[in-house]
């Protein structure tokens, strides 16, 4: 069955794009049909698309932020027959109104969350938003929290840990502050795509987020993480 997987904070910069490519991505290397829905007016998850060269594993694009009007919106949104994963990449500036269409049929809501001040602030307001207003249950467990761009035992690394084990959403994984992402978005390509070497530390942050979304695969048809190995 496809899963859908949507990255969602609708504070700018928190690297919801890095997270949506990155793991189309890995999916796409490890042979799954993938498509990469973009909802971004700033259509940064298109433009790394385009950059992919035809050696790479191929991912479908779909241009959500796009309006056509010569067709209906259900028939845009189409996903190809045999997908098995959909990643879904959102806008900055989402309302707590625009939320509940969005995530509907969401098996797994990712919030990547930068560790400062105004980004912990915002992060509770999307969770907040997420529970009250778009109605996801804690009891589902669809939501998880990505700690983006850490150092490693900084002061505001802690403070930020501290506050998302207040509110009782699972912290998926610590994404350390690293120049490979860089890299790899300039070239139209994900971390498992890269040489090993050069990425190991950074590819085994995402074992944990890997693992997790694998555990809510609609019928327990999960990727084997071998897939981490077999995709660099």
């Amino acid at each position: 069955m496809t899963q859908r997987i949507i990255v969602i904070n609708p504070k700018g910069g928190s690297g919801k794009t890095t997270v949506a490519t990155n793991l189309a991505a890995y999916y796409a290397a490890a042979g799954l049909n993938t498509v990469l829905m973009d909802y971004d007016p700033q259509a940064s998850s298109t433009r790394w698309l385009k950059k992919r060269g035809p050696a790479s594993p191929p991912i479908q694009g779909i241009t959500a932020f796009e309006k056509n009007a010569r067709v209906t919106r259900s028939f845009q949104l189409m996903l190809p027959t045999g997908t098995d994963r959909v990643v879904i990449d959102t806008p900055a500036a989402l309302s707590g109104q625009e939320m509940p269409e969005l995530v509907r049929g969401a098996d797994a809501i990712l919030v990547p969350v930068l560790p400062s001040d105004i980004d912990i602030h915002a992060c509770s307001k999307c969770i907040s938003d997420l529970l009250l207003v778009a109605k996801v249950r804690r009891s589902e467990n669809r939501i998880g929290v990505i700690a983006n761009r850490t150092r490693r035992n900084t002061l505001v690394l802690g403070t930020l840990l501290r506050f998302l084990g207040t509110i009782g959403v699972p912290i998926v994984t610590t994404l350390r502050d690293s120049q490979n992402y860089l890299r790899a978005a300039e070239q139209g390509l994900g971390l498992h795509e890269m040489k090993s070497y050069v990425v190991r530390e950074e590819l085994e942050t995402w074992r944990p987020l890997i693992e997790w979304l694998d555990a809510r695969v609609p019928g327990g048809a999960q990727q084997p993480m071998g897939g981490l190995e077999a995709a660099v």
